[in-house]
């Protein structure tokens, strides 16, 4: 095998919080049928009722959200206690009333206690007579001979071991998503519109041409990428826990609502859980992360804390950091001229290959960076580097993801109106910190 190298940065990663991954534990009732014929159905109102694999390692079920008032998603799950590894419509979720049923024209589909159909497989009238959970965890709609749909080729957020994850699939969570790209490289995108992390070996610049690259997560914690033309499987990443456990441990790769992918590892039959690696090393790096105009940066603990830039904004839900912040008073409101707010240590995220191609990227010094941006009316932010590269580039769009910490070489300007009331100190009330940690229910 072919060790990827990349460089990472040293950033301790968190323990994660339930809005991330979910982690349950059922119990699995041996007397439902393994094959599922149409017109049976699964209800919200029914959480015990399950379509289980032959050997009930995973099934598929309605899991309960814990909202107000009570909401369900469909859902695989792992009989022993592990993440979500599949759900209809990406966590689609229906009220009290709502099911999940094969109907007899052999489409399944996910319906809310309205009548309102919120997902549907799309497989009507191609002759499917049949549904079964495998022991991989993968649910198929079958014809009687072979497999005409299936949530291994039609992924949510979650790769498992013996899943093949192909050129075209796609990993959604929130306005996050994961690709494979033709290269090998592997991507990480805010809103299908920024990526902020693209990893991998460019197999073209090394004589390589791939045809049809395949991701795959080994059960024993080996992130890997095989393709014909490769003569041997390129191996991504480790788990840091590879190879250990033997068969009591079951690894994924899921993408969280924070736009970071991780593997996870988790003992069967408990409630331990382990992230044993992650894509972006630092969190604040994520673009987004703590919404328009939220600035990203960590306390004592490296837990992440997300603010707003000044006291001229105001987070967009006082509760939740992540939702951002909004001027308390708009540009076009501003009584006098436009001022210019200064955040040292501090940059809006603005990644490659937008630095090479990005025509709004100069090479000038940290006043006129701050003042091209206050004479331009498309400009809403700049940042100067002073990391001997001289760079200025300016944000013309209107979402602006920022990353404060006092490690960082460069300084950042913020369009206010007057007058500009600068942060007191970061753990001020314009920060909210975001308290991580794995919660398993019962």
């Amino acid at each position: 095998m072919v060790l990827l190298q990349r460089n990472m940065k040293l950033r301790k990663q968190p323990p994660l919080s339930l809005s991330l991954v979910t982690f349950i534990s059922i119990t699995i009732f041996t007397t439902a049928t393994t094959i599922i014929s149409p017109g049976t159905t699964l209800y919200a109102s029914n959480t015990n009722q399950s379509w289980p694999s032959p050997n009930n390692t995973f099934s598929l079920r309605f899991y309960p959200l814990q909202t107000t008032p009570s909401s369900f998603i469909a859902a695989v799950v792992h009989s022993g206690g592990a993440p979500i590894i599949w759900s209809a419509g990406n966590s689609a979720a229906v009220d009290f009333g709502g099911y999940l049923r094969l109907l007899p024209a052999g489409n399944l589909r996910l319906v809310n206690g309205s009548g309102a159909t919120l997902w549907d497989s799309n497989t009507s009238n191609i002759g499917v007579t049949s549904a079964t959970v495998l022991e991989s965890g993968n649910f198929v709609l079958s014809n009687g001979t072979s497999t005409v749909w299936s949530s291994f080729e039609n992924p949510t957020d979650t790769i498992v071991p013996s899943q093949s994850f192909n050129l075209g699939m796609v990993l959604r969570s929130g306005v996050y998503s994961f690709f494979l790209q033709k290269s090998g490289n592997l991507t990480l995108s805010w809103n299908n519109s920024v990526t902020y992390w693209d990893q991998g070996l460019n197999f073209s610049m090394s004589g390589v041409n791939l045809s049809s690259p395949v991701l795959g997560l080994k059960s024993e914690g080996i992130l890997e990428i095989s393709d014909p033309n490769l003569t041997s499987p390129v191996v991504v990443a480790y788990s840091s826990d590879y190879n250990e456990g033997g068969n009591n441990v079951l690894r994924v790769l899921k993408l969280g609502d924070d736009g970071n992918l991780r593997v996870y590892s988790y003992l069967k039959g408990s409630e331990v859980v382990n992230v044993n690696w992650v894509a972006v090393e630092d969190q604040c790096e994520v673009f987004g992360y703590c919404g328009n105009y939220g600035v990203c940066s960590y306390d004592s603990k490296s837990e992440p804390l997300c603010g707003c830039p000044s006291h001229n904004f105001e987070m967009v839900d006082p509760n939740d950091g992540r939702k951002g912040c909004q001027r308390k008073v708009k540009l076009e409101d501003c009584v006098g001229k436009v001022a210019m707010l200064q955040l040292d240590h501090a940059k809006f995220l603005t990644y490659p290959p937008v630095f090479v191609v990005n025509p709004e990227i100069f090479f000038i010094g940290i006043s006129a960076c701050s003042g091209n941006c206050l004479a331009a009316s498309s400009c809403f932010a700049s940042t100067s580097l002073a990391d001997g590269t001289g760079w200025c580039y300016i944000k013309t769009s209107n979402f602006i993801s920022g990353y404060q910490n006092p490690a960082l070489p460069s300084t950042s300007f913020i369009k206010v109106c007057p007058p500009v009331a600068p942060n007191s100190t970061p753990t001020s009330e314009n920060v909210v910190k975001k308290h991580w940690r794995i919660i398993a229910t019962n």
